[in-house]
């Protein structure tokens, strides 16, 4: 029986596309290794949004080889779509697959189909498995944005989605095994259903009705898309976490603009004014990118402001990275490295003094959290529904529970301390 390996980079909808792979190639015979192993087929799934995510397909490609010459390696993804020639460069035979066909790698693999790389197409339901406390589920892929500093719409093509009726049968096969909670993701979630002429909140409303789900959130989802009716279901809902992720990307409308990006600051602003008025725990994430070319000081100012004012609990900070094919990439007054790196030094500072904020104002709050399985130097943790990262003595009768906490103080590790409070478990 051959073994297979798997090795994903960049975000969560690989990951959960990954396990799907992965069940196909059980489903076909193969036995699933760990990627440090010795395979037989080594299956690496490439990200494109920065350098460093093509550099560490590169690694990946070569710690694979190293481990088994003779081994089959796969390429699937993003990387091969758009730097197929910079794969063509490695040594050994790769098979470069793009995401139009990858998961039909098994049967590529086993019958030696050959595999022209398209532009995508069609909608392909994925979800994670093999975890019975969290399942993350594909509901959309692709986008129609095309942000000027963006490589996805042409890595993965238009957005596309399947229909209600047909996601509500994804979800119930994803949750079959009983996990606690669902996490919907996708390239633009928010554009779930505009083919059917549906909508993102219908989907909600229908999934809220699913008895077996105890937990949802959504992955990130575009400031223009979060509505009014989304942030109002959230609030009602017992199901629904009160955690969004709203990508900003910058605090300046000049710099939205040669973003490409469809709404300003006022909207962003509005949006997470919404959420803290009626859910005033609520935990709201971002993205934000800096040096982007043209970003002066004072525009770097004006970004560091806003999000200083605004009550956002944390944020993901990138340094711009120029990826060829995309308008910014032709865009003038680049910003110098060294710049770039002292702006992103700011940004992270102020999103852990946000992130210490944040828990702070946790502190002593009663609320349900989610525990994992592992164990963590004699400590079992979760996440509240909020998305504060807690920890209490590892106890595996709590593993894959739901249980009412009480929030302590944030440690060391920028994790707080939790106190159960009673007995009975979800």
């Amino acid at each position: 029986m051959k073994t297979v390996a798997i090795h994903t980079l960049g975000c969560k909808l690989n990951f959960a596309e990954s396990s799907t792979i992965m069940r196909q190639f059980q489903e076909s015979g193969f036995t699933l290794i760990d990627f440090k192993e010795k395979a037989d087929v080594f299956v690496i799934h490439s990200c494109i949004v920065t350098h460093q995510a093509e550099r560490k397909c590169i690694a990946a490609i070569r710690q694979a080889q190293k481990r088994n010459p003779d081994a089959q390696i796969a390429v699937i993804g993003c990387m091969p779509e758009l730097n197929k020639e910079r794969l063509e460069q490695e040594d050994g035979n790769l098979l470069l697959i793009g995401n139009n066909a990858k998961f039909s790698l098994p049967e590529i693999i086993l019958n030696g189909i050959s595999s022209d790389i398209q532009q995508p197409e069609t909608f392909q339901p994925s979800y994670s498995s093999g975890d019975r406390t969290r399942t993350f589920l594909k509901i959309q892929d692709g986008c129609d944005y095309f942000c000027s500093y963006c490589t996805i719409p042409f890595a993965r093509g238009r957005s596309r989605s399947a229909n209600i009726e047909e996601t509500l049968k994804y979800i119930c096969e994803a949750t079959r095994n009983g996990c606690k909670e669902l996490v919907l993701t996708g390239i633009n979630i928010g554009d779930f259903g505009k083919k059917q002429s549906e909508s993102l909140f219908n989907l909600l409303v229908e999934i809220e009705k699913i008895p077996t789900i105890n937990r949802l959130r959504i992955s990130s989802i575009e400031p223009d898309l979060l509505t009014d009716e989304i942030i109002e279901l959230f609030a009602a809902s017992k199901k629904f976490m009160p955690h969004f992720h709203i990508p900003l990307q910058s605090g300046c409308d000049k710099i939205l603009k040669l973003m490409h990006r469809k709404y300003a600051t006022d909207t962003f602003a509005a949006r997470v004014s919404k959420i803290k008025q009626i859910m005033p725990h609520a935990c709201i994430a971002t993205d934000i990118i800096c040096g982007f070319p043209g970003e002066s000081d004072e525009d770097f100012k004006q970004t560091y402001k806003f999000l200083q004012k605004l009550p956002i609990s944390y944020m993901h900070v990138f340094t711009f990275s120029e990826r060829i094919g995309t308008k910014a990439y032709d865009l003038e007054h680049k910003v110098e490295s060294k710049l770039k790196k002292a702006r992103s030094k700011k940004l992270h500072e102020l999103s852990d003094q946000k992130k210490r904020f944040f828990y702070a104002e946790n502190r002593n709050r009663v609320c349900d959290t989610l525990f994992e399985s592992e164990v963590h130097d004699g400590y079992i943790l979760g996440f509240t529904d909020n998305y504060v990262r807690v920890k209490t003595a590892y106890n595996k009768e709590i593993a894959n529970t739901i249980r009412s906490t009480k929030i302590l103080k944030i440690g060391a590790d920028e994790i707080c301390g939790a106190e159960l409070q009673e007995q009975n478990i979800i």
